[in-house]
């Protein structure tokens, strides 16, 4: 994937959990490391993870030294900030960047091969953003070209990138994701997760 980085937002406190979702085990490593590791296989450089609640441990369980490790500060204001903090070092770091990804860790069924068909769908299409279908919506992981970076900088408080893509319909190619409504976001769904695996 030339010039296509990935930014992945694990700076979450995981309240609705009750423990660190960065740090769940599935398949034999935590979500977090899985989607960096998915990324990194698709191509994906940079990868930068975006730290916010429970940085140190986050930080310390990540297994890859071409990890790129932002903290974010201003976590507590929602996932805006996240999105920022990553965008902002990418392209500071890395002026050659065209597309960047935007994943999160806790959609354990996300792949390599779902990274790279969004950056091959945006180089055969028009549109300038290529976003994941699944349970008759659209979302995350989504590629943005250069285009929308300063769209990505300018989202508020707890605006995902889904504003973009529901203001910016027009633009907007899709891939179908179709495990892709499958998060971790409580004790149950996780305890549902292990039993798909078991």
């Amino acid at each position: 994937m030339i010039n296509t980085g990935a930014i992945i937002l694990a700076a979450g406190s995981s309240r609705r959990l009750g423990g660190i979702k960065q740090l769940l085990h599935f398949n034999g490593k935590t979500l977090l490391q899985h989607t960096i590791d998915e990324a990194i296989k698709a191509g994906a450089q940079p990868v930068v993870v975006v730290t916010g609640a429970h940085a140190k441990e986050v930080s310390a369980s990540v297994d890859n030294r071409d990890v790129e490790i932002v903290f974010n500060e201003n976590w507590e204001q929602g996932i805006a900030s996240g999105i920022a903090a990553g965008v902002r070092s990418m392209i500071g770091a890395h002026k050659n960047i065209e597309n960047i990804i935007i994943a999160v860790c806790d959609q354990p069924f996300v792949t390599a091969a779902l990274f790279a068909q969004l950056f091959e769908t945006q180089k055969k299409s028009s549109g300038h953003i290529v976003a994941s279908a699944y349970a008759d919506t659209i979302g995350i992981p989504v590629l943005f070209t250069r285009k929308y970076f300063d769209h990505l900088l300018d989202l508020k408080g707890d605006e995902g990138a889904k504003k973009i893509l529901m203001t910016c319909r027009r633009d907007v190619a899709t891939v179908d994701f179709p495990l892709g409504h499958i998060d971790i976001d409580t004790p149950d769904n996780y305890e549902n997760l292990l039993k798909h695996i078991s």
